[in-house]
């Protein structure tokens, strides 16, 4: 099957990338490399380095003509959306509705959307969160991830089916230590180093934190289903900021104590996603503990330095 990964140079994308590849298909990577590295990429894969909102796009839809669309491409940042609402949908929405129409225009088959639980769900008062819950977005990151899958819904009646996966904290090797994003690895990356990393807030906020591999296995199984459909990807555990700092703590070998700082605007405080729908669509459970997780992702960090 041929398929194209949109931010296939990205921490997920390239392990969406790789799971795809050692399943048998022929892969090709849309990506501006403005986030995403160049040797995450694998070398089977085609690159094209190009703007999700640019025009030539149209000229890789051409080119490799896709049956399946994988869409990672985004600005993924709760906080720079919140600083800079206007390009999160530029990027988000725009971007997003200018890749849906060419899949229409060029007859894709078929459209994986990774999309958000973290965000969509706002403040949910029953946890783990489940897929009907109402989706009330704190910040503009999640507002433009549920416009991106409306229009995602919107083009199946220009015959492309469609799965949506709301992913809970992915975490793990190839995530940036250096964004705004990705606690687990700014966590780790600061450990190694011996800098005390900081908190916002008091720790006890919590979050649903998922293995990149069990995803990049989620959007495989998405990509073979025959129905249309939206699932969340996550644990449906709840886990401190506190509690993960103090298992990279031991991890990593740092011996200090964490930084606290204010709260970020538009942060939700406690969030878990509830899987059970993707385990009977898809078949997709978690597998990963989050404790071989961390080790993982901290040898990772430790053999980048």
């Amino acid at each position: 099957m041929k398929v194209l990964v949109t931010g296939g140079a990205g921490f997920i994308g390239s392990h969406v990338v790789d799971a795809y590849l050692a399943a048998g298909h022929q892969v090709a990577v849309v990506d501006n490399l403005a986030r995403g590295h160049r040797d995450y990429v694998n070398s089977s894969a085609r690159l094209y380095e190009i703007d999700l909102r640019a025009q030539h796009l149209r000229d890789v839809f051409e080119r490799e003509q896709p049956e399946v669309v994988n869409h990672h491409a985004a600005q993924a940042s709760v906080v720079a959306s919140v600083a800079d609402p206007r390009t999160d949908a530029d990027v988000n929405v725009l971007g997003t509705l200018h890749l849906l129409t060419l899949c229409a225009q060029h007859r894709v088959r078929r459209v994986v959307f990774a999309s958000t639980g973290g965000a969509i769900y706002g403040e949910p008062q029953d946890l783990p969160a489940k897929e009907d819950h109402p989706a009330t977005p704190l910040s503009p990151y999640g507002i433009s991830k549920l416009a991106g899958e409306s229009y995602v819904r919107y083009f199946q009646g220009a015959g492309v089916t469609w799965a949506i996966l709301r992913y809970a904290n992915v975490y793990g090797p190839r995530q940036d230590p250096h964004g705004e994003a990705g606690v687990i690895a700014i966590f780790a990356a600061a450990m190694l180093e011996g800098r005390a990393p900081t908190i916002f807030g008091d720790g006890t906020q919590t979050r649903d934190f998922v293995f990149v591999e069990d995803v990049a296995r989620a959007n495989l199984l998405a990509t073979a289903g025959p129905t249309s459909g939206l699932a969340n990807i996550g644990t449906g555990v709840e886990t401190s900021v506190n509690d993960v700092a103090r298992h990279l703590a031991t991890l990593s070998g740092f011996r200090g104590k964490a930084l606290h700082a204010a709260p970020r605007p538009g942060e939700v405080y406690r969030i878990s996603i509830d899987p059970s729908r993707a385990a009977h669509w898809l078949g997709w459970t978690p597998t990963t503990p989050l404790v071989d997780g961390l080790r993982k992702t901290v040898e990772w960090c430790r053999s980048t330095r």
